[in-house]
């Protein structure tokens, strides 16, 4: 690795910490260096505050004068809710920026080099590209298509099972597996589940992190069976509890919920059940970068067959549970020959503690 996929390599570790706070607006990290020195880091902390660059100029004081400046995403050259940071860096006397690519927001795309360009700086584009839009992978597409990005999060059993056949599901994966679920949801927007798992096991759907994040939890709930004391509806949280249900759905049992703080979404109807794609727009408009589908394997199904899911996260444990009647992770229709059958791509494997941890993208998503 060159020196320079050295500083943006740094410019993307800085970026993660930001992780779960800045939704929707993307992750960024920003190094300076002058003389082969770094003068000056920062990173955007949270939606509202100053961007990388202009934490990272703040750092680097005068020393910014005559340095290069490493950040992740092509620096803005529009007011929002912070002003322009091409104008910050051209002001601080920086001499070259060098970008891991250029910001997909129709509001930049190409204006912020085009910008520093024309104020006398060298830009170079291109550093260290795949592992940024990897890490902005969620805000690239909420952007782009204006819905969520979808991850599926399944625990099974090696031989694909998520209960035994009488429903015992606690635990399948082990405590390092968990802890690694609850850092996933302290970087997601949005916790989807189906009524089913509500009614089942009960769940909060909470970060039990110290200082970790909520984020807000939905439920797919076509007849809103939701009861009111359901811990998802009387958890003490920042975020909302929201409900997906069919624009038929029983009004009475509507209010009680909405008395109970639940936000309600009214949607149509698909075979008999909410909308999938519908709600994915909603939480767009929400303006929710990511979503994780913690749900059963009807859910799991659904989201996949309707090309709604970009990633998954499989734990698998070194347990089996045998049984033709226990639930599997994905049901449904199922494919009926293999070539029709969804592929993983970029797939990658880690242990956590016993467990198997596979990510991969779904091509369909």
């Amino acid at each position: 690795m060159n020196s320079g996929e050295g500083y943006m390599k740094k410019a993307l570790e800085l970026a993660r910490k930001g992780e779960g706070l800045t939704s929707p607006n993307p992750l960024v990290g920003a190094v300076l260096v002058n003389g082969g020195e770094i003068v000056g880091k920062g990173y955007h902390s949270r939606a509202g505050a100053p961007h990388a660059e202009i934490e990272a100029l703040h750092d680097a004081g005068e020393k910014a004068r005559g340095s290069e400046l490493y950040v992740n995403l092509e620096p803005c050259c529009h007011y929002g809710r912070t002003p322009p940071c091409t104008e910050a860096i051209t002001r601080a006397g920086v001499k070259k920026v060098v970008v891991a690519m250029k910001d997909p927001n129709p509001q930049v795309a190409g204006q912020g080099v085009q910008k520093l360009e024309e104020a006398g700086l060298e830009v170079i584009c291109g550093t260290l590209e795949k592992e940024a839009r990897k890490l902005n992978e969620a805000f690239i597409k909420h952007i782009q298509r204006g819905v969520p990005f979808v991850i599926l999060k399944t625990a099974s059993t090696l031989d694909g099972k998520i209960a035994t056949r009488r429903g015992d599901t606690r635990w399948i994966t082990g405590e390092a597996s968990r802890l690694m679920v609850h850092r996933l949801r302290n970087r997601v927007d949005g916790i989807l589940v189906g009524i089913q798992t509500v009614l089942q096991d009960d769940p909060r759907l909470t970060t039990r992190l110290e200082g970790g994040r909520d984020a807000a939890r939905v439920i797919v709930d076509s007849m809103a069976r939701l009861p009111p004391e359901a811990r998802v509806v009387t958890v003490s949280s920042d975020t909302p509890t929201l409900l997906a249900v069919r624009e038929d759905a029983p009004g009475e049992r509507l209010e009680l919920l909405r008395q109970r703080g639940v936000e309600v979404i009214p949607l149509p109807a698909e075979n008999g059940k909410v909308s999938l794609s519908s709600l994915v727009e909603v939480l767009g408009r929400k303006n929710m970068n990511s979503l994780l589908v913690e749900g059963g394997g009807t859910i799991n199904y659904s989201f996949l067959e309707k090309g709604l899911a970009d990633k998954i996260y499989a734990f698998i444990a070194p347990l089996i549970c045998g049984g033709i009647d226990a639930p599997t992770s994905f049901e449904g229709g199922g494919a009926a020959f293999l070539k029709d059958a969804w592929r993983l791509s970029e797939t990658e494997v880690e242990r956590c503690g016993e467990d198997l941890l596979l990510k991969g993208y779904f091509s369909c998503g």
